[in-house]
């Protein structure tokens, strides 16, 4: 009677498919049946981290082969007599055999001799081989969860080495193994398994038909990378996780995620390689904000105030120029190498000298810009510029004698205010008339220069000698400005709080752009979620960013002060998680991947990048020859906190799901 409650109360146990496993093939082998066996071998050699296992020629064929990498179990022989459980092995490579020299002796004389046939006891005596295996852990029924399994990475005792049989696992044991970690309530499937590059199989022996399962609760608050070369299949992971998120979530959207889309790719369908964008899969779900909008795409603007940031918008000019190459002039070069302060700097000044010479210097960029027709809310741009002591924010602050001088030399009246940029614009090329016709005018009151160096570099830009461009040289570069740019970030942060899918599409974009909106909005993701965390309304909820070209943010040796560096060492602490995305290991910072939780790694060519790999993480250090070897798109070896050793998986292409999201409601 108590066996037969023992036997009840496991119908349900996830290790049911191991008794059923070893009785088919109990049944097998005593009806001899042994082309159906699944059965690999003996154990020759065993150890706490590796095991040294024989095997046949016939036992290989029957199983479909055993590939390098590939995953076998370890059982007792008395498995009836024990509770269930099993080990789990990774093939690593052939191993000698107390018989191998001679077997290669044999071998010789066959060769030597051209013997056309063996005879059978030669050929019994020559099939038998070993293999080495490494130790990834023990599968065994949890001692306190009924229904549930366990993984450790360890075995807590091992007998003598003839007491094991091994077997290789069919599709019900490899699903046990792959996902029995994978928690049910998240899941999402990401691929299917895949334990070898080579797809050429043994007649009637297919290959394992198992899915693959990742949790998006894995994701959440963690750091994600994914290595590999080029068209290997990353953006098309990048799309699956913000899938997964989004179908997981959705009801109740804890995730907001912002994907910086340097070309484009996530927000724009591309029909000629037949990838489908996740704005067009979700429409519902997705925000698209663009530098240019595309006619396909609807989209919000993604622009830049020049006027309301002006250090930042001379840095990009700078860029904009250099890449047009249009800094030969000499007058050009000078103009944009002005550092030009940000609002924020001079309002922090006291009101003095010294605030209005800085002040001046913005007040000539503004009159550039509108010279180069972009355009402005001047308005707006009253309320949030400074003043310099003046009744005006338009006003240079020129005394009264230099002011009537400068527009007695342009044959007019000078105003008694400045209220508007055309008036600022004015004064400005009298003043630059005077400067350089009589320039013992331009002169403080205590007798110094007027303008420094900056300050004529500004206004040579502004009113050029006849046959200069000046200010038309930037006028192509109006569209990333917007006068009403600045809100959009109080709108994105609004957005991914109530679980959104956020994609800049930054396609085409300069560098300086782009590495602006990135460095802006990642500061205000981490402003707004310390913010919540100081008040304590972090909930459950979180903040995916995805980030491509990650070297060039997170660097080897770089700046760790930087908004980026903060992100990877504490935005698990403020519910910020990362998905970074570069095609070599060696060239990000190392403190970042020593803290990646889940790792996704296609084909790497460099014997440098999979030693650091496997030196960031020791799961890799026995596929470092997979990884530089195999090519396939979309094979991939990944490691998340569910999984606890690498599994190999042929990544699915991204597509609408068949399933709803209540299908996956966490």
């Amino acid at each position: 009677m108590k066996d037969f409650f023992e036997k009840a109360a496991f119908q349900d146990h996830p290790l049911r498919v191991l008794e059923s496993f070893l009785q088919r093939e109990e049944a097998y082998e005593k009806s001899k049946q042994y082309e159906r066996m699944r059965f690999v071998g003996y154990v020759l050699e065993i150890g706490y981290d590796t095991i040294t296992i024989i095997t046949s020629d016939p036992f290989k064929i029957a199983v479909g082969g055993i590939p390098r990498n590939s995953l076998l179990i370890m059982v007792p022989s008395n498995y009836k007599s024990l509770p269930p459980h099993f080990t789990l092995l990774r093939v690593l490579e052939a191993a000698p055999t107390p018989l191998s020299n001679e077997v290669q002796q044999t071998y010789f004389e066959l060769q030597k001799k051209s013997m056309p046939e063996l005879d059978v006891f030669t050929q019994s005596e020559l099939q038998w081989g070993a293999l080495k295996t490494a130790v990834l852990g023990m599968f065994y029924s949890h001692p306190s969860e009924l229904n549930k399994v366990e993984f450790s990475g360890d075995l807590n005792n091992f007998v003598s080495a003839h007491k094991y049989r091994v077997y290789a696992p069919d599709n019900e044991l490899l699903d046990l193994i792959v996902n029995s970690m994978v928690p049910q309530d998240s899941r999402f499937p990401i691929g299917d398994l895949r334990l070898t590059e080579c797809r050429m199989f043994l007649p009637d022996k297919p290959s394992p038909n198992v899915k693959v399962y990742v949790s998006t609760k894995d994701f959440m608050g963690t750091r994600t990378a994914l290595f590999g070369k080029t068209r290997l299949g990353k953006s098309n992971v990048v799309k699956l996780i913000a899938q997964s998120l989004i179908e997981t979530t959705g009801e109740s959207r804890n995730v907001g995620q912002l994907i910086f889309d340097i070309n484009g790719e996530y927000a724009n369908d591309n029909p000629q390689d037949n990838n489908l964008s996740l704005r067009s899969v979700y429409p519902d779900k997705c925000i698209i904000y663009a530098i240019t909008p595309k006619d396909a795409t609807p989209s919000r603007p993604l622009k830049i105030n020049f006027y309301e940031h002006p250090e930042k918008a001379q840095s990009i000019i700078k860029s904009l120029l250099e890449q047009d190459g249009k800094l030969s002039s000499s007058y050009v070069s000078r103009f944009t190498s002005v550092e030009l302060p940000s609002l924020e700097e001079v309002a922090k000044l006291p009101v003095g000298p010294d605030r209005i010479r800085l002040l001046r210097k913005i007040q000539i960029f503004w009159a550039i810009l509108k010279k180069a027709g972009y355009s402005v809310n001047e308005r707006q741009l009253l309320s949030v510029a400074p003043t310099g002591g003046n009744t005006s924010r338009f006003n240079p602050g020129f005394s009264d004698s230099v002011r009537n001088a400068a527009y007695q030399s342009c044959g007019i009246n000078a105003p008694l205010q400045i209220n508007t940029l055309d008036e600022l614009i004015r004064e400005l090329e009298c003043i630059n008339k005077l400067r350089r016709t009589n320039p013992r005018l331009c002169v403080t009151s205590s007798g110094n220069n007027l303008f420094d160096a900056d300050d004529e570099a500004l206004l040579e830009f502004l009113d050029p000698l006849p046959g200069r461009a000046g200010a038309a040289l930037i006028q192509p570069y109006r569209i990333y400005n917007d006068s009403s740019a600045g809100d959009f970030i109080n709108e994105i942060i609004q957005y991914l709080d109530s679980g959104m899918t956020v994609i800049l599409d930054l396609g085409n974009a300069n560098p300086e752009v782009m590495s602006y909106f990135s460095n802006e909005l990642s500061m205000a993701v981490f402003r707004h979620q310390v913010n919540k965390f100081s008040n304590n309304r972090l909930g459950n909820h979180y903040i995916q960013l995805y980030f491509e070209e990650a070297h060039n943010l997170f660097p080897q040796s770089g700046d760790v002060t930087t908004i980026y560096s903060r992100l990877a060492k504490e935005g698990a602490k403020y519910h910020i998680g990362m998905v970074y995305s570069t095609q070599s290991p060696t060239t990000i910072n190392k403190d970042l991947l020593a803290q990646t939780e889940n790792f996704f790694v296609a084909h790497l060519s460099s014997r440098d990048d999979v030693n650091l790999l496997a030196k960031v993480n020791i799961a890799y250090d026995s596929l470092k020859d997979d990884i530089l070897q195999a090519k396939t798109v979309g094979y991939l070896r990944i490691l998340t906190r569910s999984h606890r050793f690498v599994v190999p998986v042929q990544i699915r292409k991204f597509e609408p799901t068949q399933k709803g999201v209540a299908d996956y409601a966490l």
